[in-house]
């Protein structure tokens, strides 16, 4: 059995009916509809701090190649090139 810590919360009364009638329509507890909740926040948490890594490293890549310069001979290319006419 894993040890449980007991807390206290305080709710506003919303809150409090949305955890009475989620605990009712699914059949568990409310300290288990909060448990849950949390779990489920912070692995939301845990992937906004994964997409700012993958932003910041999308930000040191871009700030290499704008330190590289432009590339020599130009552009060959025109953006109308890019669509299909």
């Amino acid at each position: 059995m894993v040890t449980k810590i007991r807390k206290q919360i305080y709710l506003d009364a919303q809150q409090n009916d949305i955890l009475k009638q989620t605990s009712r329509r699914l059949g568990v507890s409310e300290a288990e509809i909060i448990r849950q909740a949390i779990l489920n926040q912070t692995g939301r948490m845990m992937v906004g701090k994964k997409s700012n890594l993958a932003w910041k490293k999308e930000r040191q890549f871009i700030q290499t190649l704008l330190e590289q310069g432009s590339v020599t001979g130009g552009r060959t290319w025109k953006r109308e090139d890019l669509y299909e006419g």
